[in-house]
């Protein structure tokens, strides 16, 4: 669930917040980056629009740096690509290297919220409405691409966020190869999907992974292309294509919708905590199921993903009432 809490000034959250190596694969040598530049029509903020691009604070794949830039590695249809944004006067500047950087650059607008639309949503809460107004730079990112948020999306599966982000940092570092360009740190590129499907069962237990969801991945992967294929599609038709896959269900498949796709209205359901954050949040009732958070966000109808991120940045969330849920590592068993 992308954004789950308001970020702080000073760094960069986790899922959806605010910017303030393949062994035995040589790094190629840094030339000079393919650039586009592009205006938008409107307020952006870079680290709201791709934050939720981001596994963790280790996420090999992202960067967000001091100056404010975002650095992504991405496996694009042409190949692997590095892209850097960075936000200079009313508008942004992309520079990429790689194979797939003509690709990144092409799709550059859409990454950044293009093609999402926030004057659809209309406010209905007094807590949306000061939230939007807070935050006016929030656009909804579509990447295009689905296997990259899909394979993170099923690590996250009944796990801690620290489990699924460790589990992916791990095996990106270890299968993935390093990430094209003069790049900050050990950036690397996921692994490709045959890559993913010879990683050895020990290397998943070594991460963490259950079985249950390293055979989920894949599954996934054997069938990488027609997953692919669902970015094409409306995000109700993806989503549906998704969940051919066993393993796959409305919670997976809307996490990953929501960023391939840039999908308003695909909120997430099957969270653990965001049916009691929509509930306190809109009507004091922590306590809120599945059913009751759709019935609230039912006057959002088209929006009801916006609404639940605006929600999450707002920063309004119940108190704990019980520990945490215990980090488990099957690694060391």
């Amino acid at each position: 669930m992308a954004g789950r809490f308001a970020p702080r000034p000073t760094r960069t959250t986790v899922r959806g917040g605010h910017v303030a190596v393949g062994a035995g694969v040589p790094r190629q040598a840094a030339g000079p980056g393919r650039v586009r530049d592009w205006v938008p029509d409107g307020p952006l903020d870079l680290g709201l629009v791709l934050g939720p691009l981001r596994r963790g604070p280790g996420d090999p794949t992202f960067r967000a740096m001091p100056d404010g830039s975002v650095w992504r590695a991405s496996r694009t249809p042409a190949g692997p690509g590095t892209l850097r944004v960075c936000a200079y006067g009313g508008g942004v500047r992309g520079e990429a290297w790689g194979p797939g950087a003509g690709w990144l650059l092409e799709r550059l607008p859409e990454l950044l919220g293009a093609a999402d639309d926030p004057s659809a949503f209309v406010p209905r809460h007094r807590l949306l409405a000061m939230t939007r107004h807070r935050r006016p730079g929030l656009r909804l990112t579509r990447s295009g691409l689905v296997l990259e948020s899909l394979i993170p999306s099923i690590l996250e599966q009944k796990v801690t966020t620290d489990e699924a982000y460790r589990a992916w940092r791990l095996l990106v570092r270890k299968y993935g190869e390093p990430a094209p360009g003069p790049v900050p740190g050990r950036m690397c590129v996921m692994p490709a999907p045959r890559t993913w499907a010879l990683i050895p069962s020990w290397e998943w237990h070594r991460a963490g992974v259950d079985n249950k969801r390293a055979s989920t991945i894949l599954r996934a992967v054997r069938v990488a292309a027609r997953l692919e294929e669902a970015v094409g599609m409306e995000p109700g038709a993806a989503r549906a294509r998704l969940e051919v896959v066993p393993g796959i269900g409305p919670w997976t498949s809307a996490e990953t919708v929501q960023r391939s796709h840039g999908a308003a209205d695909e909120v997430t359901v099957g969270d653990l905590h965001l049916p009691g954050i929509v509930g306190w949040a809109l009507a004091g009732d922590r306590d809120a199921d599945d059913a009751v958070m759709l019935e609230l966000l039912e006057p959002y109808a088209g929006q009801r993903h916006r609404a639940a991120r605006l929600i999450l940045l707002s920063g309004r969330v119940p108190g704990r009432r019980a520990p945490k849920m215990p980090r488990g590592d099957i690694g060391l068993l």
